[in-house]
């Protein structure tokens, strides 16, 4: 966690939204402009709704990513890539083969013996349908591939991949339909409690995600096996992790899955030390970061700091007056990841100019003076601050307004369709980022 800076960008941002050559053009950009860090979202394959953090599988890549000309490039690994990842690519083939088959129902309402993984049911379709899961295992091959190729890229430019692990898996995904066991699930399979967070200043009844809640029990009876592998594997496609929603390794928000809202859950510890120790065996430099926004205790804060790991400050939180708020420029801490704004947040430029006059006169009496129209004082406040780590989103640091945000929790229509366009690049663009990281001493040259 050297002093450095970097762009907060999911590939679906890219202006053709795959993993084609824009790829490498915007690797380039990036060390023209001296950002050593690319921070993206999940990479797993979506639901129809496209958001990175309910996916289909927590190993496989999207298959949108994939460009077409990829198909037409050679296989030679085929057959050492199946055999090597059968341990969860059978199960996504099959898992994909059969949603399809269903109309992309959930597997909870396919019959009976496939719901159940009878293994005559599952042998059966999985003869019936042999070229459809070749042809879904080659996607995934070629999207490995390419993907093992975009991190030598990177890593050639000096460029670190940051990623994303959300706390909780979809339900309707394969990772709940392979390991049962492993979930609060009554014994038709269904949720018996699903997982969110209590109401509090930004919604009165808080937010019921739906997610299943995680057998912990079992869990730790298996030695936390099933997360090992899970990291492992992220960490097999990125050089750091950010936990989304960490304080879910402290406590997590059960909520009756009868339950329409969210107000009627209860907190319920969950073993996060003990994983966290598990963790720190199989990866002694512990590459995460504590998503840790939202109302944190002493419990989630002493977690965090007994591991040595960073936590998030969001610039545009820290505006409210209240002088204990960590998102307040003034209280910005070195061991942590400081963002002007994150995929959920409204850009700065939407930000700011949503706020009323006095408001506005107010964030800028406390922002850096010299340095242009909005975003470019948070841009600066955040490069200037003892944040190891400073990220912007790909839209701040393309100064662009509210039209351009990527999501907005809470709503489901319009979201996680952004993407840039080279025409939005100044020409000097990398030269002005240039000269700001290394008057913020953040222009490191490598990894």
């Amino acid at each position: 966690m050297s002093r450095r800076a970097g762009v907060l960008l999911h590939p679906t941002s890219l202006p053709g939204g795959t993993l084609d050559d824009d790829v490498f053009r915007f690797l380039d950009w990036m060390t023209e402009a001296g950002l050593r860090v690319w921070q993206m979202l999940p990479l797993g394959a979506p639901h129809g709704d496209r958001s990175p953090y309910q996916s289909l599988s927590c190993h496989a890549l999207n298959p949108a990513l994939l460009p077409a000309a990829a198909w037409q490039s050679d296989c030679d690994g085929l057959d050492a890539f199946i055999e090597r990842e059968r341990w969860w690519l059978n199960d996504y083939a099959l898992f994909v083969v059969l949603r399809e088959q269903f109309g992309q129902q959930s597997w909870s309402q396919w019959p009976e013996p496939l719901r159940f993984r009878d293994p005559q049911a599952l042998a059966a379709v999985a003869e019936r349908h042999g070229e459809a899961l070749t042809t879904i295992k080659k996607e995934q091959f070629l999207l490995f591939r390419r993907w093992a190729e975009i991190r030598q890229a990177a890593h050639d430019r000096g460029i670190t991949l940051f990623g994303d692990v959300p706390i909780a898996v979809a339900y309707d995904s394969v990772d709940v339909w392979a390991n049962p066991e492993l979930f609060k699930l009554d014994d038709q399979l269904k949720p018996t409690v699903v997982a969110g967070v209590p109401p509090d200043y930004f919604s009165e009844t808080g937010q019921r995600w739906g997610n299943p809640h995680y057998n912990w029990q079992e869990m730790e009876r298996l030695d936390f096996n099933w997360w090992r592998q899970r990291i492992a594997m992220a960490l097999s496609k990125v050089d750091l992790l950010r936990i989304d929603h960490f304080r879910g390794l402290e406590a997590l928000w059960e909520i009756p899955a009868q339950a329409e809202t969210a107000i009627d859950g209860t907190w319920v510890k969950t073993p996060g030390r003990a994983l966290l120790t598990v963790l720190k065996e199989d990866f002694p430099a512990m590459p995460f970061v504590a998503e840790d926004l939202g109302v944190i205790t002493e419990d989630v804060v002493a977690l965090r700091d007994d591991f040595d790991l960073p936590g998030l400050s969001v610039l545009q939180f820290g505006f409210d007056g209240m002088a204990d708020n960590p998102h307040r420029i003034d209280n910005q801490v070195e061991n942590s990841v400081v963002y002007t704004g994150t995929h959920d947040n409204n850009t700065t430029l939407g930000w700011f100019d949503s706020l009323g006059p006095a408001m506005q006169q107010q964030v800028l009496a406390a922002l850096p003076e010299g340095f242009g129209p909005m975003p470019w004082p948070l841009i600066e406040a955040a490069l200037a601050s003892p944040a190891c780590l400073a990220m912007i989103p790909m839209q701040d640091w393309l100064g662009l307004d509210e039209r351009h945000r990527l999501n907005t929790p809470g709503t489901a229509e319009d979201n996680w369709n952004w993407q840039f366009n080279w025409s939005q690049l100044p020409a000097d663009l990398h030269r002005k980022i240039r000269v700001r990281l290394e008057c913020c001493d953040r222009l490191k040259e490598s990894l």
